[in-house]
């Protein structure tokens, strides 16, 4: 009996061998993108690990604005400039029209607790609508209330590992026969009280900001606040970009004073505002310095004498407003390299909105206008600047100056190369 052969197996279709080489090939593609979103997300993780974040919790006078309330701008919103963003990112709270009392019943306490983490920083600054007596939802007494809603902020962030730092409420532009007004006395006050009874670090805005108006003076003072008159706006309490910019560096400068550690988070300088400054014109240690980064210059022409000619466009430089002005500028540095100069000349392009913010002079120091106009700060005096106007500054003045209208404010520097040693 012959046995019966085994049926072969009949064959596949080619189309059904396609396809399963195409999930196979589809799989494969699936678990490599896997792979590198998991090592995506891990990365994420380890870099959110090193970067710690500056939660304000705070009123409109740090609040964040939108193009639409242009040119309105809160400190809060400028203070990411002055930080590193690998190491620090600012999370702004704050929220207009917010007291202690309002903040928390509205929850937004609550919303900075779960996210707070070991080693973030909470600023805490209030006292603007505490005093707002006829309204009882926001109203807090600064002996009792007040001091009480301040702790609990305190507590919030401690008990996350987190560091509370108080900030006294920022000077309004308010003067009366005169004399610039402290609207916040009591509660500025009591924030003190608390920062010494529970070891608090403090940083006391309402005193450098006060100091910063007076320096401006009155009238020097309005185009950093909102004084404009095509909205028809004529506020002191609220900042212009220029104003929020000057505001964070005096915010920026003081919380450097009481953690040093910050220092070594800065990206900008915070030589600004009024200090006392040495009868000597030359420069303490903290005054600024060229930086060691400037770029190579393209010499065009050389001698043995070591003359030289070079091309602006080879050294420009885009940097931020100094000494705690608005932005964008660009900075030309002539002949910075060259090592024996007894004077130092530079050029600073302020570009609309732009400005060199109020700062201690700690050298004699010579502006000229080139074209555009400004409005230049001398020791309170205010004038109006523009091409031809040269400017002299000695040891020892405090001085700002803002672009104004549309084109560009264009200024020439010279001092002694000694100041900068």
């Amino acid at each position: 009996m012959v046995a019966a052969l085994a049926k072969p197996p009949s064959p596949q279709p080619l189309s059904r061998t396609w396809e399963r080489g195409f999930e196979q090939k589809q799989n494969m593609k699936i678990n490599v993108l896997f792979l590198v979103v998991v090592c995506s997300l891990a990365n994420i993780a380890r870099a959110d690990e090193s970067t710690h974040r500056v939660f304000i919790a705070a009123d409109s006078t740090a609040a964040t604005y939108g193009p639409e309330r242009a040119p309105q701008a809160g400190w809060g919103q400028a203070l990411q400039s002055w930080l590193d963003p690998a190491q620090w990112q600012v999370r702004n709270h704050a929220v207009g029209g917010r007291s202690t009392r309002s903040f928390i019943s509205e929850g937004r306490l609550d919303a900075i607790d779960n996210a707070l983490q070991a080693g973030d920083v909470l600023l805490i600054q209030f006292g603007h609508n505490d005093a707002k007596a006829e309204d009882p939802t926001r109203f807090t007494d600064p002996d009792t209330d007040y001091a009480r809603f301040l702790s609990r902020y305190i507590a919030v962030a401690r008990g996350k590992g987190a560091t509370p730092v108080l900030v006294t409420p920022v000077a309004r532009l308010l003067y009366d026969f005169g004399a610039l007004l402290d609207t916040h006395g009591r509660y500025t006050l009591a924030m003190k009280r608390v920062a010494r009874e529970q070891n608090v670090p403090l940083i006391d805005l309402n005193a450098s900001s006060m100091a910063w108006i007076r320096a401006l003076g009155e009238q020097g003072a309005k185009p950093y606040f909102m004084f404009v008159p095509e909205q028809n706006k004529a506020d002191g309490t609220h900042f212009s970009v220029a104003g929020a910019y000057a505001v964070a560096c005096l915010v920026m400068r003081d919380w450097v004073d009481v953690q040093p550690q910050m220092k070594a988070s800065l990206k900008r300088d915070i030589d600004c505002g009024v200090i006392n400054v040495p009868a000597s014109p030359a420069a303490p240690a903290s005054a600024p310095r060229p930086s060691a980064a400037a770029p190579i210059r393209k010499t065009e022409v050389a001698n043995p004498q070591g003359s030289q000619v070079i091309r602006e466009q080879d050294i420009a430089r885009e940097q931020p407003g100094p000494h705690g002005g608005a932005g964008p500028t660009t900075a030309y540095s002539f002949f910075a390299d060259v090592g024996d100069l007894p004077f130092v000349m530079r050029k600073r392009v302020l570009h609309k909105g732009a400005g060199i913010g109020l700062h201690p002079q700690h050298k004699d120091e010579i502006y000229y206008i080139v074209s555009g106009r400004g409005l230049y700060v001398l020791d309170g005096q205010q004038y109006d600047v523009g091409p031809g106007h040269a400017l002299l500054t000695r040891a020892g003045s405090s001085h700002a100056l803002q672009q104004t209208g549309e084109e560009d404010l264009v200024v020439m520097l010279a001092y002694p190369a000694a100041a900068t040693r």
